[in-house]
């Protein structure tokens, strides 16, 4: 199936000699939920502005669906609703207008009942005639993703959509996501709660000082990437790990009592058996173990300090 984004050898460099993107190479897949990690300032937002038409690039393709982001602008772009980390809009207009101007920006009828709907969804429709200056700054990300939807986009970009958000608009928003992605809509997001693109994300990229250094199905990043660790309660303070397990790098816990044991699962051997077995006879008692795996934050900081 033809990629619904392809983004081929793009760059952007400022005025200023600052490179912001480095030969970037990219394709998004029709439907899917894409998330882009990555630190601060590592090109993220500067990536999503050229894609959706905000920022010039100053070299390489962006195709969507088939359409070519400068040459054939409008219907690129129509296909595109961008929800940014700003809060832009006008202060004194209402909800209900603002959602409606955005539809009609990209010039399509009026739909009462889809402007509605959107609103309903966003938990915003009985503040439909509340001017955005009297709301409150989880109340105006909702409008702002109201604007994004209005013109019924079939890519999405939410840039930080939960920055500074309360929880309760984080749930409604990622039930709203989970909606629009059955209804075939593609969904690419950056975000800093990572435990977020964890639960909701099929592929994940990592960006990094304007280089795309991962790009990886979620799932195998982390069977290739994630470490498990295997953590020995112990039956008695211990104050020091015995030489003779020096080889297995063990941590001891603050308090003395836990033993913690750091495995590669890709290995045809984990040498935990090995390891409990020296433990033994060590003369280490434990009263009970537990393992655990790394979490798609473990492997992101990994990543981030290895191309540091």
């Amino acid at each position: 199936m033809q990629p619904i984004i392809s983004i081929d050898n793009l760059s952007k460099t400022y005025p200023s000699g600052f490179q912001a993107l480095k030969s970037i190479n990219l394709t998004i897949r029709r439907g899917e939920i894409f998330a882009l990690l990555g630190p601060n300032g590592a090109g993220k937002t500067t990536l999503i502005n050229i894609v959706c038409g905000i920022a010039n690039a100053s070299g390489g393709t962006v195709t969507i669906d088939g359409h070519d982001h400068v040459r054939d602008y409008r219907a690129a772009r129509e296909l595109v609703g961008l929800v940014p980390q700003e809060i832009h809009t006008d202060p004194f207009e209402t909800v209900w207008r603002t959602a409606n101007l955005s539809r009609g920006l990209f010039g399509k009828p009026r739909d009462g009942a889809l402007i509605e709907k959107v609103l309903k969804d966003l938990s915003l429709f009985d503040k439909k005639d509340d001017q955005i200056v009297t709301l409150s700054g989880g109340m105006k990300r909702r409008v702002l993703i109201a604007k994004a939807l209005a013109h019924e986009p079939r890519i999405l970009f939410l840039d930080e959509p939960s920055a500074g958000v309360d929880v309760e608009l984080r749930k409604d928003m990622w039930q709203i996501v989970r909606a629009l992605r059955t209804a075939g809509v593609t969904i690419i997001l950056t975000t800093h709660y990572i435990e977020e693109a964890e639960q909701m994300a099929d592929r994940v990229g990592v960006i990094n000082k304007g280089e795309l250094i991962l790009v990886e199905e979620k799932a195998e990043l982390m069977r290739k990437l994630g470490k498990k660790q295997l953590t020995l309660d112990l039956a008695q303070k211990l104050d020091a790990i015995p030489a003779t397990l020096s080889a297995y790098h063990l941590a001891l816990g603050a308090n003395g009592l836990s033993l913690t044991y750091t495995y590669d699962t890709q290995k045809e051997r984990t040498g935990i058996t090995a390891l409990l077995r020296d433990v033994t006879a060590a003369g280490i008692r434990f009263r009970d173990l537990r393992t655990t795996q790394s979490s798609l934050e473990d492997i992101f900081i990994g990543l981030v300090r290895e191309a540091a």
